[in-house]
């Protein structure tokens, strides 16, 4: 399986032909035309996760492709019938196969409402959180894509949750708030990170790849 990184937290995942596309949204250049896509998972309706023009560009060279999500993402994006997921679920779909986790976006600060997250795990191997720091219990995280910066994230608790973790690997995502000089060094905290497990930290930039 090759994961490709697009700018954020848009990820492209390649297996036996197929594409799967992981939270295409604001920040992030508008996704090629792909007719190998055969399922589009977002995290949460933030519109740095997804926007209209980005799952409309999509469905024109897959138009039948599904799009999975939490409740308030089939909600968001009313028009683009969004089938619900929720933590627990598992969909089968090509070559994919995506566990969902978690329930809830982190929080931002108290005077802003608390969306819907789910975190995903494709082929018992990459975890993706979303927006949170959903630890995946009971799992062996081969790759973890960890969320780099936010205005949610303080970097001693992206830290935390990649001890937590434990990942094989890890690379950084959710990158796009941050300025080159702060991705470089939060990079630098969440490699000391993930060593403690005995993982390696690998600094992927956009259109960089990572076979797994």
């Amino acid at each position: 399986m090759r994961l490709t990184k697009h700018e954020h937290a848009a990820l492209l995942l390649e297996h036996e032909g197929k594409g799967l596309i992981i939270d295409p949204g604001a920040f992030s250049t508008p996704f090629p035309e792909m007719s190998h896509v055969v399922a589009v998972v977002l995290t949460h309706e933030h519109p740095d996760h997804w926007t209209p023009e980005q799952l409309d560009r999509i469905r024109r060279a897959s138009p039948d492709v599904p799009i999975y999500g939490p409740a308030g993402v089939a909600g968001a994006a009313s028009d683009h019938g969004v089938t619900v997921v929720e933590s627990g679920d598992t969909v089968e779909i090509g070559p994919f196969t995506l566990r969902f986790f978690g329930g809830e976006h982190a929080i931002i600060h108290e005077s802003l409402p608390q969306v819907q997250n789910v975190g995903v795990l494709v082929n018992d191997t990459l975890y993706y959180p979303g927006d949170s720091y959903t630890v995946p219990e009971g799992v062996e995280v081969n790759v973890l894509a960890a969320p780099l910066g936010a205005p949610w994230l303080k970097i001693g608790d992206a830290m935390d949750f990649v001890l937590a973790v434990a990942p094989r690997r890890a690379f950084g995502t959710h990158d796009m708030t941050v300025s080159v000089i702060g991705r470089d060094m939060h990079r630098a905290r969440l490699q000391w990170a993930t060593a403690q497990g005995g993982g390696e930290f690998i600094p992927l930039d956009p259109m960089d790849t990572l076979d797994i």
